[in-house]
């Protein structure tokens, strides 16, 4: 293992391993980024090995022990590096935000896989269901400058990488996020600028590049 501090078995476009990234960042730890190339199924050895249940990333090594499962990770983290913290004080606050990164793991990457993945009705129906959570997501921010209140936190952090497939929902989709949902659309942004954001997330033309090529494998473009 390498001297840094920590380990992240990674996948460029997946928002799960973002969020490992993210969180490092937010924390200060130095940490090394290990590419796995999850689209052809060249799976490496440790890879399997540090999560023989699901062999997927992300996985974080720290120590030489592995840890796995996204929001898992983020708890760690916290648990671990418990400066600053992701979570809020209050156990109902904590419990409230642990709430809606449940219902964003079971809905929101689901939904806009139905609109990259489909075509005709069950393209529309993905989109219909997307712009269901969104809403949901958009209500819960509120006024807030974050969801967390006035601080970044647990709750940004496992939303914003999936953010960062918005821009081929949109393209597929034939909306705008922006016009959408204006006040989701300037969290983004003001997400965006912290650094921690700004380094991990892809750029957008990117990831739909990505997207596209997928498409064209499963003989969809």
């Amino acid at each position: 293992m390498a001297k840094s501090e920590a380990l992240v078995l990674d996948f460029w476009v997946s928002p799960f391993a973002m969020r490992v990234k993210i969180a490092l960042e937010e924390k200060g730890v130095e940490y090394e980024s290990r590419h796995e190339d999850d689209l052809l199924g060249n799976k490496s050895e440790l890879l399997l090995k540090s999560n023989p249940i699901h062999n997927k990333v992300p996985v974080l090594l720290h120590g030489g022990k592995p840890v796995c499962e996204s929001l898992v990770i983020l708890s760690y983290i916290d648990d671990a590096w418990p400066q600053p913290p992701f979570l809020p004080s209050s156990p109902y606050d904590r419990s409230v935000a642990r709430f809606w990164a449940d219902y964003v793991d079971k809905k929101l990457f689901e939904a806009g896989g139905e609109i990259w993945r489909a075509q005709g009705e069950a393209k529309e129906a993905g989109k219909k269901e997307l712009f269901e959570v969104l809403k949901n997501l958009e209500g819960t921010l509120g006024e807030n400058d974050y969801f967390g209140g006035e601080t970044f936190g647990f709750l940004d952090i496992v939303i914003i990488p999936l953010t960062s497939w918005f821009y081929a929902y949109e393209y597929l989709g034939g909306f705008k996020i922006e016009e959408e949902f204006p006040k989701l659309s300037t969290w983004i942004k003001r997400c965006l600028q912290r650094q921690s954001v700004a380094k991990v997330l892809p750029e957008p033309a990117k990831l739909l590049e990505f997207v596209r090529m997928i498409r064209k494998m499963n003989g969809l473009e």
